[in-house]
């Protein structure tokens, strides 16, 4: 059981900086994401698209705000140190947590749990989830749920040898995410990081990605470097053991894992593709998934707030960025940056009655510079 102040629910932009803003005032924070990677949205789904709209950045992308917004709440997410070239490590930052369950304890707090089996005790909740939590789509195959050798996202540290190295991996998908993990997969620098088989699959042989990127692909493809599987899978083979040696010995998960693909072709024949890891790359989707169950008054979709503090209609429970509705509401980054300040103010009034509520400045109070960790006379 974590215990915390506030438990932010959403580690993209909003989410961060809701972050950012609870821990300035002086408030434990933990923030969880059912992602496996911080910044919601901008990550997912355009992390190197110019963004033009951020006060006082002329333009940046989504990794680089990303990135930016992570090392303004590192003070508050404990950013550890990290191996050269890898991500710092944020001890308060719980990526790959899907929250399931939110149920109000005797002590006015709220029990919140994960399906990783995380549990928190968080004095109040703030919901920054977006359009939903960005999950990944499967490829409708049931005995792929589960798997330990089904992923869906590349590895976050560069240094570390993924799963599939030395052995056969099957990439699926034609758009952009599939292509992409299968140019840089093939460009890993180190060569025995690399699958010994690379297999791309897809249902057809048409990709939606971008030209340059299909035509670098296609090269791979015609080199011999990356074989193009073609077909729909109906179904799949697994098993289940202790402990799945892989050919090279390396070992796998403990746990059920797919040894084949049934295909279906356009010619109507079935035919199997036998494999060593499966890498599923179809785009992430919004689901507003357990959410809904919380009781929380919602209009077609969305949370509704009070537009004084952005809470719920569950106690100090407040909601902001795109998962929430007003009259007027704008789903613009500036907004969502505003609600999250005064969503903070408020619980931070709510959380600590006795405490005198003056309004600080960064620019002048020893406070807020002993909080971020700016040394006497830097700010």
């Amino acid at each position: 059981m974590v215990h915390t102040d506030a438990l932010v629910i959403g580690a993209g932009p909003v989410g961060l900086f809701q972050a950012f803003q609870l821990g300035l005032l002086g408030l434990s924070v933990e923030v969880v994401d059912a992602l496996a990677f911080a910044g919601g949205q901008c990550m997912a789904l355009y992390p190197d698209k110019p963004i033009y709209d951020v006060p006082g950045v002329p333009v940046c992308t989504g990794r680089e705000l990303t990135q930016s917004l992570l090392k303004q709440a590192a003070p508050f997410l404990a950013a550890q140190p990290a191996l050269p070239g890898a991500a710092p490590q944020h001890q308060h930052l719980h990526l790959g947590q899907l929250v399931q369950a939110l149920e109000a304890s005797p002590d006015g707090a709220w029990t919140v749990h994960t399906d990783k089996g995380l549990s928190f005790h968080a004095r109040s909740v703030l919901i920054a989830a977006g359009a939903g939590a960005f999950l990944p789509r499967g490829l409708g195959v049931a005995e792929l749920e589960g798997a330990a050798n089904v992923h869906h996202h590349l590895p976050e540290d560069a240094d570390q040898a993924p799963p599939w190295a030395g052995q056969h991996l099957v990439v699926a998908g034609g758009g952009d995410e599939a292509l992409s993990a299968v140019l840089a997969i093939t460009q890993t620098p180190v060569a025995a990081h690399r699958p010994a088989r690379l297999s791309l699959l897809h249902r057809r042989d048409v990709f939606q990605a971008e030209p340059a990127l299909e035509a670098a692909v296609r090269a791979l493809i015609a080199q011999g470097e990356v074989q193009l599987e073609v077909g729909l899978p109906q179904s799949a083979e697994s098993r289940t053991d202790s402990q799945a040696a892989s050919p090279t010995g390396s070992g796998g998960r403990e746990g059920r894992h797919i040894d084949a693909l049934q295909l279906l072709g356009a010619d109507g024949q079935t035919r199997t593709l036998t494999l060593d890891h499966l890498l599923v790359r179809l785009g992430l989707s919004p689901r507003l998934g357990p959410l809904s169950t919380w009781g929380m008054a919602l209009e077609r979709k969305q949370v509704s707030v009070s537009t004084a503090t952005f809470a719920t209609s569950l106690p100090r429970v407040h909601a902001v960025g795109d998962i929430n509705t007003y009259v007027g509401k704008k789903r613009l980054l500036l907004c969502g940056f505003h609600e999250a300040t005064l969503a903070a103010h408020a619980l931070a009034v709510a959380l600590r009655p006795d405490a005198p509520s003056h309004l600080l400045y960064t620019t002048t109070s020893p406070v807020l510079h002993e909080r971020l960790g700016v040394a006497p006379g830097k700010a």
